[in-house]
C-alpha cells in the first residue's frame, strides 16, 4: 500500500485491546495500516507491530459486504498459512466503540511490522542494485502461496514489505483465493499495470472473477521487468496506455518492450512470464523459483542489503544461545531502504554464525528472517538450504546430502536423525520447535 489520504482515521494514542495505535504507515483503497504499541503489562512479545484497520463496521450495505469479504479473504489465508516469504499475522481484533461510529466494528489485523515496501524503494531507485536477489525471494513467496493452493490476486511492488533483516515478505491478501480446480474467485477488483490481458476486461459473476495462477505469473513478469529496468515492459505514458497496449499485444498487434540491458537468462523469464495468453505460461513456479535464482546468480538463500546491520556475535555457551524473543524492529514502511554497512562477520553455509533479530538469539546459516515457519518433504527455496546448512556444517549430518535447497529423500532422513538426537517428535516435518533445537550448537 501506498501512501495516500487515510481510508480509516485512527487517533495517535488510541487503544485496542493491548495495542495503542502510533503514526501511519501506510493506506491503500480498503484499510490504512498504523504502527502499534503494546501498552498491556507482563505481555508476551512482539511489543511493536503493524496494526491494518479495515472499515468493516461502517458504510453502506454493499459496501459492508464487499469490505467483510476482502477482510475475511486475507484472514482465512493468514490463519491457515505460515510461510516464511507471507507476512505473520499475530491476532484479530474488532472495535468494540459506539462513541466512534467511522470505527465501530471495524476489523484490526494484528501483523508483523515490516520496515518498508518496494514501492517506496523504487520512488528512490528505480533500479535497485539488490534487485535480482529481492526478486529471489518475492518468487519464493509465490511458490509458497501457489504450492499451499491460493492465489495471490494483486502483486505489485506496493505489497512486497522488506523487513529489518532484509528479508522479503509478501502481504496484502484481501484479493487472494484458493483455487477450485483450475481457477480461484477473486473480487472485481485489480492493479491494472500489473493484470494480464485475459483479467483487464473479464466475465464477473455473482463470485467474483475466475481467476487462474497464471495470473500471477504474468504479474511477477512486471514485477520483475520494473525492478530490474525501472520500467514497464509495454509502452504507454499512463496506465490506461499500458492496458490498451497489453490489450493490443495479447491480439498480436503490439509488441513487448523488453529493456536490451536484461541479461539473456532475464529476457527469457519475463518473456515467458508475459506471454500473451494464459495457456503459454508456466504455472510451474518451482521451475520458475530455479530459473530466477539462476538468472539472480546467487545461491539459494540470496542476501539483501539491511536497513541496518544484524549483531552478529561470536559463537558462545550452548546455554547463551537458548532463543529469546526480543522486540521488533519499528521503522515506517515508507522508510528508505538502502544498504547498510556490512556486518563484520555475515554467516555462510559452512560456517553458522551467531545472530539476534526479532524472532531471538541462534545461529544461522542464511537469511531466512524469521524462526517461525515450516519446511516439508517437497518445499524448496533459501529456508531449505538453511535447514541443510544447520544440519551438515553446525550439526555434523553429512546425510543430509547436497546442499541444493530441495527437500527431498535425504533431507527428510537428516531431520528425522537430528529430531531424535533431540529428543523431538520425529516426523520429519521442521517446524518452529524443530527451529529453534537446530539454531542451538551442537552438544558435545
Amino acid at each position: 500500500m501506498t501512501g495516500r489520504p487515510y481510508a480509516v482515521p485512527v487517533p495517535v494514542g488510541y487503544r485496542i485491546g493491548p495495542w495503542e495505535v502510533r503514526e501511519p504507515l501506510a493506506s491503500g483503497a480498503f484499510a490504512t495500516v498504523y504502527a502499534g504499541v503494546r501498552r498491556a503489562p507482563g505481555a508476551e512479545p512482539p511489543r511493536q507491530v503493524a496494526l491494518k484497520f479495515l472499515p468493516t463496521g461502517t458504510r453502506t450495505p454493499r459496501q459492508l459486504h464487499h469490505l467483510r469479504d476482502l477482510a475475511e479473504r486475507e484472514v482465512q489465508l493468514l490463519r491457515r498459512l505460515r510461510s516464511p516469504r507471507l507476512v505473520r499475522m499475530y491476532d484479530t481484533l474488532t472495535v468494540d466503540d459506539p462513541d466512534r461510529p467511522e470505527l465501530d466494528g471495524a476489523t484490526v489485523l494484528v501483523l508483523e511490522r515490516a520496515e518498508g515496501a518496494l514501492d517506496a524503494v523504487l520512488a528512490r531507485t528505480p533500479r535497485p542494485e539488490a534487485g535480482p536477489g529481492l526478486l529471489v525471494q518475492v518468487c519464493e513467496g509465490l511458490h509458497q502461496l501457489h504450492h499451499a493452493g491460493w492465489v495471490h490476486g494483486d502483486l505489485k511492488p506496493a505489497n512486497v514489505l522488506l523487513m529489518a533483516d532484509g528479508s522479503v515478505r509478501l502481504a496484502d491478501f484481501n484479493m487472494a483465493a484458493e483455487m477450485e480446480g483450475t481457477h480461484a474467485y477473486t473480487p472485481a477488483f485489480s492493479t491494472p499495470d500489473y493484470t494480464p490481458p485475459e483479467l483487464l476486461w473479464p466475465e464477473i459473476d455473482e463470485r467474483g472473477t475466475r481467476t487462474r495462477p497464471s495470473a500471477d505469473i504474468w504479474a511477477f513478469g512486471v514485477l520483475a521487468h520494473v525492478v530490474l529496468t525501472g520500467a514497464f515492459p509495454l509502452p504507454g505514458g499512463t496506465s490506461e496506455a499500458r492496458c490498451d497496449a497489453a490489450t493490443r499485444y495479447a491480439r498480436g498487434g503490439e509488441e513487448l518492450r523488453l529493456s536490451p540491458g536484461l541479461s539473456a537468462a532475464w529476457q527469457g523469464i519475463v518473456r515467458d512470464c508475459l506471454a500473451p495468453t494464459h495457456a503459454e505460461r508456466t504455472t510451474d513456479t518451482a521451475a520458475l523459483l530455479r530459473r530466477v535464482e539462476e538468472a539472480a546468480g546467487a545461491s539459494r538463500s540470496a542476501r539483501l542489503p539491511r536497513l541496518r546491520p544484524r549483531r552478529w556475535r561470536r559463537p558462545v555457551r550452548a546455554a547463551a544461545v537458548a532463543a529469546a524473543i526480543v522486540g521488533a524492529a519499528s521503522l515506517a514502511y515508507t522508510a528508505p531502504w538502502e544498504p547498510a554497512p556490512a556486518a563484520a562477520a555475515p554467516p555462510t553455509c559452512e560456517k553458522p554464525v551467531v545472530y539476534e533479530d526479532a524472532d531471538g538469539r541462534g545461529y544461522m546459516a542464511g537469511h531466512s528472517g524469521t524462526w517461525d515457519f515450516t519446511v516439508k518433504r517437497g518445499d524448496g527455496g533459501s529456508q531449505v538450504r538453511e535447514l541443510q546448512c544447520l544440519l551438515r556444517h553446525l550439526h555434523g549430518i553429512e546425510e543430509v546430502g547436497e546442499v541444493d535447497g530441495d527437500f527431498g529423500p535425504k533431507t527428510h532422513g537428516a531431520v528425522v536423525t537430528f529430531q531424535k538426537r533431540a529428543g523431538l517428535d520425529t516426523d520429519g516435518v521442521v517446524g518452529p520447535t524443530t527451529w529453534r533445537a537446530l539454531r542451538k550448537p551442537a552438544s558435545g
